[in-house]
């Protein structure tokens, strides 16, 4: 696995060296000497995104950024991104950012869709085969910097995300017992954030190397068991047919959570999800 991780973070750096450039698949694996089904595999199976929507996607971030942060015209900036109009370019921002390039400019607030992999340490649980039970936590103040981190990874999961926002609502849960932790080491790889008083989960991240470990479920159990108090759960997602949505819906939807109402965010078209409590005699 360790293996693994260190070609994925191989293929990161030249993805990140060369975002500017013509990147496809045959330019990938030539330069990091694997055949591209081979590398079309490892990179979704460890990332759980092509290669193809990580580099749309950091392409559309930095571009993003651009816009907020600099007096390029958006044409320059269309180009940059790998696109050879400007239409085609204000299409697929307008598809993942819910607005044109334009207008995202004159809001002046950049979020990202995809930071950088940072695939860096050491995950022992995943060369454990023991399948040691996991243990969510209660998150505590020294925990901040690797959540932040996790976060990062699963950016992609939560449009308009603001961090500065975002980590004083999390020191806020943290003192109200509203944050839950699984750590493998100093490693952060599943966080929550939960309302006790209206029973919505805010956040919850797996990272990407730990998906196919049952994490949102040990998530699930704790706060049903300890936090919920035999309320329903809800969560918010993606609507369906978001291009933005890496999985999410899919994810939620096999935890059991059933559609309820259509939702606008901070501005964006978003969608409710409901886990019913069990009611006695239920199996």
């Amino acid at each position: 696995m360790q293996k693994n991780i260190q070609n994925i973070t191989a293929v990161i750096e030249y993805i990140e060296a060369h975002l500017t450039e013509k990147l496809d698949l045959d330019t990938i694996a030539d330069a990091v000497h694997y055949s591209k089904y081979h590398l079309h595999r490892m990179f979704a199976d460890m990332t759980g995104l092509t290669a193809h929507d990580y580099i749309q996607r950091r392409r559309l971030t930095e571009a993003a950024k651009l816009l907020v942060f600099s007096d390029k015209p958006i044409l320059e900036i269309a180009l940059l991104a790998g696109y050879e109009s400007q239409q085609a370019f204000t299409g697929i921002f307008t598809a993942l950012y819910k607005m044109p390039p334009n207008r995202y400019r004159e809001n002046e607030r950049f979020y990202p869709l995809q930071l950088k992999y940072s695939l860096e340490g050491s995950y022992s649980m995943l060369e454990n085969k023991e399948n040691r039970p996991w243990e969510a936590a209660f998150a505590q103040e020294t925990d901040i910097p690797c959540w932040m981190e996790l976060v990062h990874l699963v950016v992609d999961g939560f449009p308009c995300l603001d961090e500065e926002e975002y980590i004083q609502t999390l020191q806020e849960k943290i003192r109200a017992g509203q944050a839950l932790i699984l750590k493998d080491g100093g490693i952060a790889v599943g966080i929550l954030l939960f309302d006790t008083e209206t029973g919505n989960i805010d956040f919850m991240g797996t990272h990407p190397l730990y998906r196919k470990m049952g994490i949102p479920r040990v998530f699930l159990n704790k706060v049903m068991d300890e936090l919920a108090k035999g309320r329903e759960i809800s969560i918010t997602t993606y609507r369906e047919g978001d291009k933005a949505d890496t999985g999410q819906r899919r994810e939620i939807k096999g935890l059991g959570f059933a559609e309820a109402e259509l939702l606008v965010e901070f501005g964006y078209p978003t969608q409710r999800f409901v886990l019913k409590k069990e009611e006695p005699g239920d199996a």
